[in-house]
């Protein structure tokens, strides 16, 4: 009999010391949770409240993450930009000292970086008066169209459009003459031979 007895205050300490243990266990649970609702929110705010303020915050971490990545774009587009005009404004300055060649190279650098914007159509402009300047020992009317003619079409809005097209219609009818020039030298030339023939 004492033994039921013994084994009956084990399992009765066992319940309440149990119970006892879940209380305080809930007590904790209910101030964690009190404590993270009175940190972000008032207190009489609904667990849905508390989620969607986390939400709006992790909103706007994303969105300073995605201001602070723009401002870096705008800083390399900006820095970019600014070594696009130092080798625009280089090749001018080679090109108004005959330097042909490095002036070609620093306009083709200024062409590459700029991406079908500007200052890209000057560098194309720059480019056709390099192949078209009477100084150049490697002039080529050719080649000086085509970048006249790559401007107009890469670049219809540019204020070089008018200038490229005059260029264009002056240069063809260079061509046009250089080539009326050579023929009538070759008909010279035959001329002189038959002239010689019938002399002999």
């Amino acid at each position: 009999m004492g033994r039921k007895r013994t084994g009956t205050r084990k399992y009765i300490y066992f319940c309440v010391t149990s119970l006892i243990f879940l209380f305080f266990l809930s007590c904790a649970t209910v101030e964690k949770t009190r404590t993270r609702v009175e940190i972000g929110t008032t207190s009489l705010e609904t667990k849905e409240q508390v989620e969607t303020g986390s939400l709006t915050l992790e909103k706007k971490k994303e969105d300073e993450r995605i201001e602070e990545k723009e401002k870096t774009r705008e800083r390399d587009k900006t820095e970019e930009q600014e070594k696009t005009n130092e080798y625009l404004l280089r090749g001018q300055k080679l090109l108004a000292q005959g330097n042909y060649e490095a002036s070609l190279r620093e306009n083709q650098k200024t062409l590459s970086l700029s991406a079908n914007k500007p200052p890209g159509d000057e560098a194309l402009f720059n480019m056709g008066l390099i192949y078209a300047h009477s100084g150049n020992p490697k002039k080529d009317y050719g080649k000086s169209i085509d970048f006249f003619k790559r401007l107009l079409k890469d670049y219809p809005q540019s204020p070089r459009v008018e200038q490229a097209k005059i260029w264009i219609g002056v240069l063809q009818e260079t061509e046009k003459l250089i080539e009326m020039l050579e023929k009538s030298k070759e008909v010279d030339i035959k001329i002189e031979e038959k002239k010689r023939e019938k002399a002999k």
